[in-house]
């Protein structure tokens, strides 16, 4: 049973992150035309060209992706539930899946932050993924970067985002914890 629900978890967390990906990449008005952006394209595009005709974006905004992160936590919260309990039910299962969303949103920048900082160290921006990894977290590191800048060639900007960072997940599981 164990494995089930490893197996479970992961498929739809890989697939809700490429999901929040295509979101995030979108917003950043990052490179659609990179390596990596043209798998993150491929991997979303059958399930999200279908919801592009009944939902359109508005302002900018890719609603349609939004919903198929939905969909997605939708489909795994379900099918957790149907595999470990046997039942569907469905008022907890929209609330975990907006949780979800969360959740996976805060681990996909945080993934995205670490590996940019990892690869930065070896490929020195040479590589496509990083290019595409430097687009969409360097919004969120230049502000950092303003206020404390670079020292002695160590950018203390990741460590200080990942820290704020954290300090908001652990922020939104207190206000989860008091509602639950």
């Amino acid at each position: 049973m164990n494995a089930v629900i490893f197996t479970i978890n992961t498929l739809f967390d890989l697939y809700l992150m490429v999901v929040l990906l295509r979101l995030w990449l979108q917003w950043a008005r990052a490179d659609f035309y990179n390596p990596f952006s043209q798998f993150v394209i491929k991997a979303t595009d059958p399930l999200l060209r279908p919801l592009r005709r009944v939902i359109p974006g508005w302002g900018g905004f890719d609603f349609a992706s939004l919903v198929l992160a939905l969909l997605v936590a939708i489909a795994k919260i379900s099918l957790l539930q149907f595999v470990i309990n046997g039942g569907f039910p469905w008022a907890a299962i929209g609330i975990s899946s907006i949780v979800t969303v969360f959740k996976e949103a805060f681990n996909l920048i945080f993934w995205v932050v670490i590996i940019r900082a990892i690869m930065s160290w070896f490929s020195q921006g040479s590589h496509p993924i990083e290019m595409v990894l430097h687009q969409l977290s360097e919004p969120m590191l230049a502000p950092i970067r303003r206020i404390i800048p670079p020292m002695g060639g160590l950018d203390l900007s990741v460590i200080v985002f990942l820290f704020g960072l954290k300090i908001l997940e652990i922020l939104f599981n207190d206000v989860l914890r008091a509602f639950t």
